[in-house]
């Protein structure tokens, strides 16, 4: 039998200039029947300065870093001619990872000759009303879509919203992977040793942005009222960090503020918590877009509580506690429970792990996306339904 020849995929993101950002990309072309390029800004400056493109050990992709400009602004960034250039190749199916109201969408759209079928992905989970030129360029870019990838529930309601076919819709979540982010014991106690804490009073853990949105006024307020033995362990960096550091005080070494950890160094940490909260508060302009936190502390067996904001509660489901956002009474009962009932952490434990081994682990993220990807070039959607 004469072997099926690999699809060519063009898949194109700003965030790929990191590479743990090109897992996707990794893991299709790791199947054997997808030939993968991935194009990434040669350079790019992100919230924590610049970052240049450069291939990842074992890196199973191909990676062309194309020149972009004005990157201090994501929705200003523009792709060079290099890009466009790159897009006439003959490619099967072109997935792009801009949000389809930015100027570079509209360059991958215009650029993506009309035979190709082209693929968007987007994060945007609340409804908005942009301003010319991107009002415009929203419209123009949903029209020239054969699919669009939405990253939630919340997100696919947003799509429908603006007028795109479920049946050219998916929804696939972000992946983690599980064997990097995993329980580690000795990973544990080497930090909680540094930290100096030998004791075994549980820690209760923050990871993300320390901004108002992500709830840490609430956190912090919920734990004023635990009368429990309790640590806690905030591992971020941004604005609120003096606010953050002036509380800690308060607490007379009970509580450990880490703002240099990189991403490679985030399994370790959460494996030093015994909890991870993630009470994020909607806003008029924000809402949880997914939690990303969640999955990679339910890869490494950290029981969760989580807000229900946003794509929060779909991210969970019957894997952790979701609590309402606004309700401190029931934030401060809902750590209080999970400090004193280890069997409880121990249960949450254990659906967390295959939780995120059955949903979020990246080979499984990667076959929706193949499956989809084939759909669109095959012409073989179908309506879309919904979880539950």
């Amino acid at each position: 039998m004469t072997p099926q020849p690999r699809r060519r995929l063009l898949t194109i993101g700003h965030s790929y200039v990191v590479g743990l950002n090109r897992r996707l990309a990794h893991e299709l072309a790791r199947t054997g029947q997808w030939d993968v390029t991935a194009a990434a800004p040669a350079r790019f400056h992100g919230d924590f300065g610049w970052h240049a493109a450069a291939p990842m050990p074992g890196e199973r992709d191909t990676l062309v870093p194309v020149p972009v400009h004005f990157s201090r602004k994501v929705h200003l960034m523009a792709y060079g001619r290099r890009l466009k250039a790159l897009l006439q190749q003959p490619w099967d199916v072109v997935h792009c990872w801009e949000e389809p109201y930015i100027i570079s969408a509209a360059q991958v759209a215009a650029w993506t000759p009309a035979r190709v079928p082209l693929v968007f992905a987007t994060f945007q989970n609340i409804q908005k009303r942009y301003p010319p030129p991107f009002s415009w360029i929203e419209r123009y870019v949903m029209g020239r879509a054969d699919g669009i990838v939405a990253f939630g529930h919340t997100v696919l309601d947003v799509v429908a919203s603006r007028g795109f076919t479920p049946r050219r819709t998916r929804v696939i979540p972000p992946g983690v992977d599980a064997a990097v982010f995993r329980p580690d014991e000795e990973a544990r106690g080497r930090v909680r040793t540094a930290l100096g804490w030998r004791d075994d009073a549980p820690v209760v853990g923050f990871l993300g942005r320390f901004v108002p949105e992500k709830g840490l006024a609430m956190l912090m307020a919920a734990l004023d009222g635990v009368t429990t033995p309790w640590r806690a362990l905030f591992v971020g960096s941004g604005p609120l960090e003096s606010m953050l550091r002036t509380w800690a005080k308060r607490h007379d070494g009970r509580v450990r503020i880490e703002t240099g950890v990189v991403h490679d160094d985030v399994p370790r940490w959460l494996n030093a918590m015994d909890i991870l909260c993630a009470p994020s508060q909607t806003t008029p302009s924000w809402r949880e877009q997914f939690g990303r936190m969640l999955i990679e502390a339910f890869a490494c067996g950290v029981p969760v509580i989580a807000s229900d904001s946003g794509e929060m509660p779909h991210v969970v489901g019957q894997a952790g506690l979701i609590v309402p956002e606004r309700d401190a009474a029931q934030w401060q009962r809902a750590i209080t429970h999970l400090l004193v009932s280890p069997d409880v952490r121990l249960d949450l434990s254990r659906r967390g792990r295959q939780h995120a081994l059955s949903t979020y682990d990246w080979p499984i993220v990667a076959r929706q996306h193949a499956a989809f990807f084939e759909q669109v070039i095959d012409g073989t959607l179908e309506t879309v339904r919904r979880a539950g």
